[in-house]
């Protein structure tokens, strides 16, 4: 632990020992440490199977001990500055520890017991190991924590930078196309600005919560109808869906409208009759997959080139949400610009 800034109101610091995976680690961690000292060298130890099971036994059942406490005293340590924090942690464990160790050590000498140290000797010994292996724990998770928090704040701000990106770029284009269609069609121009009401009231809810599949295609659906006003006869759409689909599944926001642009702006709007837009969704037990097609012209006719911020931002963002299961490939072939997205299904890996 490192001392610091005191933490915010209301957010613990101290690294939460409750998770299943880190209360495994410290397990782990001390199962670890008798298996070395068992394998070093020179040692004055002569462990049998039995006794080697014993101790391991021993280390198992503190570790839980303090993993326990620890978990169930983080937000009143966490209460405390960093520095006083830390080293009341690191206190509490050796304390149990010191506490375990003495129990053992008297049960075992109330039975006459032989082959056992001191009770100070075994009592420190054991308060001292369990101290400076729990400040090593807790340090790592303290460094992993930050690092999340990090790029969690990164892909937040991604997200936002996105956004901005593409909130005045898309509003003006839609705003022309609803000045054209005023006086030509007021009807079509009205439900173009209900449709552009509720697009926007749908892309720019408040916070940086998660949306779901059903949101991402419902503000997919308006923003390609718009788009068809826009162009007309020259924009087709093409759904395809099999179910069933996990409409629930939470994913990053803004994920399928930013593509569905790069299709409809770099690719069909390119291309003097125009083209379809495929979009296929399907879901197996493993992952949900997610296909985007539009004709478009290769490119090296392409009059600009694009940067691909967008589909790295999502690309980034859907790994940060899903872990490296989730997948982005996209690429132009024999006229046609393809964009997969494979996203696992499985909540073992999702971040929250």
């Amino acid at each position: 632990m490192s001392p610091s800034d005191p933490p915010p109101a209301g957010e613990p610091w101290l690294p939460d020992l409750c998770r299943l995976r880190r209360l495994g680690a410290m397990l782990g961690l001390a199962q670890l440490v008798i298996v070395v000292v068992a394998l070093v060298p020179g040692g004055d130890h002569d462990w049998g199977l039995s006794q080697f099971l014993s101790i391991s036994g021993y280390a198992l059942w503190l570790a839980l001990a303090v993993s326990v406490l620890l978990c169930v005293s983080r937000r009143t340590v966490s209460r405390l500055p960093r520095r006083a924090g830390a080293v009341a942690a690191v206190g509490l464990a050796a304390a149990v520890a010191w506490g375990a160790a003495a129990i053992v050590h008297g049960l075992y000498a109330s039975v006459g017991a032989s082959g056992w140290p001191g009770f100070w000797r075994f009592t420190g010994g054991s308060a001292a190991v369990t101290a400076l292996i729990a400040a090593l724990a807790l340090r790592y998770f303290y460094v992993i924590d930050g690092w999340q928090a990090q790029v969690s704040a990164n892909a937040r701000a991604e997200a936002d930078a996105l956004q901005a990106r593409i909130r005045p770029h898309f509003l003006f284009n839609s705003m022309n196309m609803i000045a054209t269609l005023l006086q030509r069609d007021p009807q079509i121009a009205e439900r173009a600005v209900l449709d552009l009401s509720d697009l926007f009231r749908a892309a720019l809810v408040a916070g940086d919560g998660h949306a779901t599949l059903a949101e991402e295609v419902e503000l997919a659906e308006r923003y390609l109808a718009i788009e068809q006003l826009r162009l007309g006869e020259r924009l087709q759409v093409v759904w395809a869906r099999e179910e069933p689909l996990p409409w629930a599944l939470p994913m990053p926001r803004l994920v399928l409208q930013p593509l569905l642009e790069n299709a409809v702006l770099h690719g069909v709007s390119r291309l003097p009759a125009g083209g379809t837009v495929d979009i296929a969704l399907r879901a197996d037990a493993r992952a949900l997959y997610i296909e985007i097609r539009n004709p478009a012209l290769p490119p090296s006719q392409q009059p600009t080139a694009g940067t691909g911020h967008a589909q790295r931002n999502i690309g980034h963002r859907l790994r940060w949400r899903f872990g490296g299961g989730a997948t982005m490939r996209a690429g132009w072939a024999d006229g046609v610009y393809a964009c997969r997205l494979e996203l696992p299904l499985g909540t073992e890996g999702m971040r929250s």
